[in-house]
């Protein structure tokens, strides 16, 4: 054979992960629905994973080649393909065994368009697993999110507290509005419905809630409860274990991004090899962020 046929033949990506729960972990926190579609980016840099509705929310899952133990990329250009997104977790979760080190194979294309994922380090048997892959129908929205004037408008919140606060704010069908100002340092979570229920985050009195505050004017946005709550219901385990915090960032027009950070780092096993540092790489961190279109209100305040 040919090298030229043989590098037709090359599959754009070849990666392996030694861990399969912390990829689990973090896709399913952009699962807020049983039935999704998500669009795979590829690219020399890592995997993008993308999943929107109604145009109005979108996340995304940041897989960079560091959270990798190999990553082989031989594509041109960024390929794309659309799959079911619950199918991949469900997969996924297959070749995932608590307390084990589980390094799986990601291959990507097989013969007929598949991703193809293959456990590689069990003596006793090999897992293997085909998920159809398709053409994506659309092109994912454009969320042009700028910040709104020269300082950044965002605040840290432990994950566990914003999530807690967004459960207890659910009016069914409601709307809940997020106002953030400097004096008092303070953001409101508000919502309506049969009545009114606000919760106030205030950065002075409680930092082990509210852990960063940047914000040097007044701004005031309404957004959808179950868009909302999306950006927080599937936080995984790990995150709110970790104490971890999540970042909100309010853009230019009210557009709201929320930031999560999970862990990719390889399970502690006992006897294993750990490095001489014996600390977690940073560079082993998923990163995900919601982005959440505000509603049209007239008693918006603007930022401009």
């Amino acid at each position: 054979m040919s090298s030229s046929a043989v590098g037709a033949e090359a599959p754009d990506l070849v990666c392996q992960l030694d861990n399969v729960q912390g990829m689990v972990d973090a896709l399913t926190a952009v699962r807020w629905k049983r039935h999704q579609d998500a669009v795979v980016e590829l690219s020399e840099h890592g995997v993008v994973l993308i999943v929107e509705d109604t145009g109005c929310l979108q996340a995304k899952v940041y897989l960079q080649r560091e959270l990798f133990v190999r990553y082989e990329y031989s594509a041109e250009g960024r390929p794309r393909f659309g799959l079911s997104l619950g199918l991949f977790v469900d997969s996924l979760n297959t070749f995932s065994v608590p307390g084990h080190s589980n390094t799986i194979e990601i291959r990507y294309p097989g013969p007929d368009m598949q991703l193809l994922l293959k456990s590689v380090d069990s003596p006793d048997a090999c897992i293997y697993a085909e998920i159809r892959t398709r053409i994506p129908e659309t092109i994912s929205w454009d969320y042009n999110f700028e910040p709104a004037g020269s300082t950044p408008l965002s605040l840290t919140v432990k994950s566990a507290a914003l999530k807690e606060a967004i459960d207890d704010l659910e009016w069914p069908g409601s709307s809940i509005q997020i106002t953030v100002q400097p004096v008092p340092p303070s953001v409101t979570f508000r919502g309506e419905g049969h009545g009114d229920l606000q919760i106030d985050f205030m950065y002075y009195v409680n930092t082990d809630l509210l852990i960063a505050f940047h914000c040097d004017r007044q701004v005031s946005y309404r957004y959808k409860y179950k868009f909302l709550r999306a950006t927080t219901s599937n936080i995984p385990s790990s995150v709110i274990k970790d104490n971890r915090g999540s970042k909100l960032t309010i853009g230019r027009g009210g557009m709201l991004k929320v930031q999560h950070l999970v862990s990719v780092a390889r399970p502690s096993i006992p006897h294993a090899h750990i490095d001489s540092a014996g600390y977690q790489q940073p560079s082993r961190i998923a990163y995900i962020e919601f982005f959440v279109k505000p509603e049209e209100d007239e008693d918006t305040i603007n930022d401009s």
